[in-house]
């Protein structure tokens, strides 16, 4: 009789696992998200002057036409998107008065903001040119990694860099990455990822033991469940190729703080060369990112890519490598 009891359990066991994995599957197909790429009416054209419908965003396969697109998503950024458009405008210029070839447009993707940040980025268009520094406001909130997926698909640039609005990494620090992808750049596909991984023992990163705990078991899960080999996967300097950021963002699907990571897990997944460069990083206020909600939200995205791509309810996108 033990021998049947033994039997029994296992097959209870088995049996249970599989109605696990049944019961995950068909969650995650319910409750699937879809990748929208859609456009809204006011997401057609970049701001003019007036703040109404000026230069038409050019269509996502169209031919390079600059050497680089600077993409800024912006929330609520009135207070410190013009400092740090003023040291990325300054490397910017410099850099075009030193190399009269180099060619470049800055993308600054306001998020539905209510607080004036398109009339602020509107500010350096005057200043630089509309054509220069193009300001698309989109008329709903998606998340930083929705924002940053309109920017990176309405640019034109051989290169695209995503950089953060707060400022916090050095911008001159492109200079690091764009050597970095040259050196891995394999089929015109690479991506250079800023890394703050060699701060995180040293005075300027100080915080609170709470978050130093939440810090460690995001990376093991990212780990774990996602990214290989990438210390430092959430840092917002990142600079891609065309080719590497038409597939990993035609293919993203999580539009909020995990999408670093689900960026990255596609690019590894198309074998997608990745360079992780040390940059310089400071500490800025104004944050919006609350650290236990913001854990929590970002636990349950990695376990949804993680198991998603898995079970074949998200797909990649092969058709630009």
């Amino acid at each position: 009789m033990q021998w049947l009891w033994a039997l029994l359990s296992v097959e209870v066991i088995v049996g249970t696992a599989v109605f696990g994995l049944v019961a995950a599957y068909i969650a995650l197909y319910v409750t699937r998200i879809r990748i929208d790429l859609r456009r809204e009416p006011g997401e057609t054209h970049f701001l003019n002057a007036a703040g109404q419908a000026g230069i038409a965003v050019p269509q996502t396969d169209a031919a390079p036409a600059v050497d680089l697109s600077v993409v800024i998503p912006a929330y609520k950024e009135t207070a410190r998107l013009p400092h740090m458009l003023d040291n990325a405008m300054a490397y910017l210029t410099q850099r075009k008065a030193e190399d009269k070839q180099f060619t470049y447009e800055v993308i600054i993707v306001d998020d539905g903001s209510r607080d004036g940040t398109s009339e602020c980025a509107l500010g350096f268009s005057e200043k630089f040119g509309y054509d220069t520094v193009r300001v698309l406001r989109l008329d709903r909130n998606r998340g930083k990694g929705g924002a940053v997926r309109m920017g990176m698909l309405s640019a034109r640039g051989r290169t695209r860099l995503m950089v953060d609005a707060d400022g916090a990494t050095q911008f001159s620090d492109l200079a690091k990455l764009e050597k970095a992808l040259a050196g891995i750049t394999a089929n015109g596909v690479g991506i250079a990822v800023g890394s703050r991984s060699h701060l995180e023992e040293e005075p300027q990163a100080k915080r609170s033991l709470f978050r130093t705990i939440l810090m460690h078991a995001f990376h093991a899960l990212v780990y774990i469940l996602c990214v290989k080999g990438i210390r430092d996967t959430q840092c917002g300097f990142k600079l891609f190729t065309r080719q590497a950021a038409l597939a990993t963002f035609s293919t993203l699907h999580i539009e909020r703080w995990a999408f670093d990571v689900e960026v990255l897990y596609i690019a590894q997944q198309l074998r997608v060369p990745i360079a992780e460069v040390q940059v310089n990083w400071h500490e800025v206020d104004g944050s919006k990112l609350d650290p236990m909600w913001s854990s929590l939200q970002m636990g349950r995205d990695l376990l949804r890519i993680r198991a998603s791509y898995l079970f074949g309810i998200w797909k990649l996108e092969q058709s630009y490598i």
